[in-house]
């Protein structure tokens, strides 16, 4: 959960205020999924893999 609050936390820092449409919905196990208008993402349920934060970006970019 750590590393994935710091993922919110940059992520917030990076977006700014454009970060309203982006969700990370946490599951059991360390699991979450990184949403942005409903359309997913990442999902760390799917890949088995923590992302990167650069990753994220470039995913959101």
């Amino acid at each position: 959960m750590p590393r994935a609050a710091s993922m919110a936390t940059a992520l917030l820092d990076k977006f700014g205020a454009d970060i309203s449409s982006l969700s990370m919905i946490p599951s059991g196990g360390g699991v979450f999924e990184v949403t942005r208008d409903g359309s997913l993402i990442y999902s760390k349920k799917k890949t088995g893999d923590f992302p990167e934060i650069n990753e994220i970006i470039s995913l959101l970019k």
